[in-house]
């Protein structure tokens, strides 16, 4: 009876045990969905950001070489060709006394009143650890001082080798940073959790200093000054945003001029000239590759340590063969008013969509292509020399296929120019892939994707054990793949939204393993929960693609009817995520992103025409006569800017009536679209709000801003159905 009794008492206790082992494995099942789900969502928001961010940059390389095949097919009185020129000018073939004369700082003033940091050179550790905290307490520097720690900065970069060598030694350890993209407050964190660059803390700062983030200049001028204290302890690599046309496309040009309005533009000629001489790569106790991008089945180490690099002054084209004794070629002083006179070679050398790799020639049409273009009428529009260039060569195609059979010439007694020019390219552009061999990076239009193979490849051929390399952001700041022999470092934490990653670096000592430190700048991403942190970022996605799909409305249309022959006004949801990826080209997942973008589905069709109607906007104070005008404005909104600098060559901000019709005109051309005088007059009239024959291009570009309406029904409490695809314009005017 006792041990009947004993065991009627101990069946309850083991079916709760049981009971509470299911419930915890249920609970595990679930976390793990919801995990999985959030992964899920974080992983389709993440390939939005990115498509969005290498299509952006595809679009700007694209449109410099449309401006390197104006320069070398119209003739030199072409007005198209004149207002371009100025960024094809080569800064390089001046003497050295004269760069000098330039970067001179002594003319310039300090006010007694002035505020800010005060900086006396030879730079040491206190003046650049004050420069820190100016920075940090968001003082500017004196334009002085600026001149002055450039003019130093450049004088000890020449005498840098393209290839740092870096050692380590038992007593301390390397600091490897990644992109910091003008993100002040990640390399402020980065300096209080791993202490101020010193002789027994070296760092490597792995090149996309600036751009995007409004804080460029003030990196840059840190890190030089770190780099005049401690030339041995603090080493820099070129980034591919060590670029002035990349500048001109992602902010740093527009920072610099807004900070220093009487010496933006002569301090940013100064630093095109600086970034041409920053060094390429980075190799730590002959181990271990530093280079900002990656390689290619043809990097060689030894041609990209006997480069001239400082002719690269934008790797995004080939350098100016170096002029003959005899053609009586003189330099030219600088100053102010200063443009440079000798212009780069022809740019008919790369694909369309990939910077470096070639295909088939044409024969002897390549003849034809270079001649002379003097006969032709010098008031010929852009459309009439494209189409009567075309015609003379006896093609049919875009101006981009003629561009494909152009060669490099080889320089007598050396590499040739175009081999040079890709191995830097490569270096600066390229990303690794999962799958073997070496193909063109058409994804962001220059350098390629290499694969496992060639990097045990490189890697064996230079004794080297690990590639570290950055220029990709990472959702955990770091990624090691091709079987942990290649390694990507990201330091720009929050890169496309808040929470959206974290940044890192990398200490690593004499035996050579990396170890990474991970943080996230933001203080109000490090207190959100996993799904705040993935859901405000997918928002922003979210919003950022709505965006893309409403300047593309046109085209969906289309597209969707190819697929409607009978034109009932329903497509099926295969159809419809091919024809999204179709016109939008973002290699992205539309079927898991189906349940975001469409709101209503029967029977697994879709009424596209109502889905159409839900991406209509409001039309702005500013109304124009033509609809297509405005559909693309907002396409190429990047590319128009581009160009509106580019043209607005005295940085004023303001550009004529004139002006803004070529820039029209350039950009028409530029996507083989007709827009008609009277429409961009038209236009021209509606944005000039206070009448004074001129247009404020900021204000411009800021009076036509996307609004996402779903996003003001929230904020106002609107109800559910899901975000809705509505975008509004903004009109704004100027007082």
């Amino acid at each position: 009876m006792v041990m009947g009794c004993g065991m009627a008492k101990s069946a309850p206790r083991v079916n709760k045990f049981e009971r509470a082992m299911r419930a915890a494995l249920l609970i595990q099942r679930w976390y793990r969905q919801y995990v999985a789900r959030l992964e899920m969502r974080r992983r389709c928001t993440w390939n939005i950001f990115q498509s969005i961010e290498y299509a952006g940059e595809q679009d700007q390389i694209q449109l410099y070489n449309f401006f390197g095949y104006l320069m070398e097919h119209f003739t030199p009185a072409s007005s198209e060709r004149n207002l371009i020129s100025h960024i094809f000018r080569e800064n390089g073939i001046c003497r050295d006394i004269e760069w000098e004369r330039y970067f001179c700082y002594k003319s310039v003033d300090v006010p007694d009143v002035y505020p800010g940091p005060h900086l006396n050179f030879p730079m040491t550790f206190c003046e650049a650890s004050k420069l820190v905290e100016a920075f940090k307490h968001q003082q500017q520097l004196h334009s002085r001082y600026v001149l002055q720690l450039l003019g130093e900065t450049w004088r000890l970069l020449k005498i840098l080798p393209n290839v740092n060598h870096v050692s380590t030694c038992h007593t301390k350890e390397i600091t490897i940073c990644g992109d910091l993209h003008g993100q002040l407050e990640d390399l402020l964190l980065i300096f209080y959790k791993n202490g101020l660059p010193s002789s027994e803390k070296p760092y490597v700062f792995n090149g996309d200093f600036v751009d995007r983030g409004k804080n460029s200049l003030e990196i840059l001028l840190i890190l030089f000054a770190f780099l005049l204290v401690y030339p041995n302890g603090v080493h820099l690599n070129r980034g591919n945003h060590e670029d002035h046309i990349v500048n001109l496309r992602y902010g740093f040009t527009k920072e610099v001029l807004g900070k220093y309005r009487a010496h933006g533009k002569r301090i940013l000629k100064l630093l095109q000239k600086i970034f041409s001489w920053l060094p390429l790569a980075a190799v730590i106790d002959h181990k271990v590759l530093v280079v900002h991008g990656g390689i290619s089945d043809t990097t060689d180490l030894n041609i990209i340590a006997g480069v001239d690099r400082h002719k690269y002054v934008s790797a995004l084209r080939p350098p100016k063969r170096s002029p003959q004794p005899g053609t009586g070629h003189q330099s030219q002083g600088l100053d102010d008013n200063w443009d440079e006179s000798t212009f780069w070679p022809p740019d008919g050398r790369r694909r369309l969509h990939s910077l470096n790799h070639q295909s088939q020639g044409l024969g002897s049409r390549n003849d034809l292509q270079h001649r002379s273009l003097q006969n032709l009428s010098s008031g010929s529009s852009v459309e009439e020399e494209l189409k009567r260039r075309r015609r003379q060569a006896g093609f049919s195609q875009s101006y981009g296929d003629l561009r494909k059979s152009f060669s490099p010439e080889p320089e007598p007694g050396g590499p040739a120019v175009g081999d040079e020019w890709k191995q830097i390219v490569d270096i600066l552009w390229s990303d690794p892939m999962a799958q073997d061999g070496c193909m063109p990076n058409e994804v962001r239009g220059g350098g390629c994707y290499w694969g496992p193979d060639v990097t045990q490849d490189v890697l064996a051929r230079h004794n080297l054990e690990l590639l570290i390399r950055s220029h990709e952001c990472k959702q955990d700041g770091y990624e090691f793949c091709h079987n942990r022999k290649v390694l990507t470092i990201f330091s720009a934490s929050n890169y496309y939204e808040v929470g959206s990653n974290r940044g890192a670096y990398i200490r690593m000592g004499p035996d050579l393993v990396p170890h990474f430190i991970q943080y996230q700048s933001s203080r109000t991403c490090r207190e959100l929960t996993l799904r705040q942190s993935v859901g405000r970022t997918e928002r922003s996605a979210l919003c950022a693609l709505r965006e893309q799909l409403f300047v593309h409305k046109s085209d969906l249309i289309c597209a969707f009817q190819q697929y409607d022959p009978k034109n009932t006004g329903v497509i099926s949801l295969k159809h419809w995520a091919s024809a999204m990826e179709e016109v939008l080209k973002l290699g992205l997942p539309w079927r898991v992103l189906r349940s975001q973008l469409v709101s209503s589905t029967k029977h697994g069709l879709m009424d596209y025409q109502d889905w159409i109607r839900e991406l209509s906007i409001n039309e702005p104070k500013a109304e124009l006569s033509n609809a297509s005008i405005l559909e693309t404005m907002y396409k190429n909104h990047s590319n128009l800017e581009t160009i509106f600098r580019i043209i607005d060559t005295d940085h004023s901000g303001l550009i004529s009536f004139e002006e803004f019709r070529q820039t029209w005109k350039l950009l028409s051309s530029h996507l083989q679209t007709e827009i008609s005088d009277e429409a961009i007059a038209d236009l021209a009239l509606s944005m000039d709000f206070n009448k004074d024959g001129s247009i404020d291009i900021n204000e411009f570009m800021e009076a036509f801003r996307l609004v996402d309406l779903s996003a003001h029904a929230q904020e106002g409490g609107g109800g559910g159905g899901g975000p809705r695809l509505a975008c509004c314009v903004e009109g704004g005017t100027s007082t």
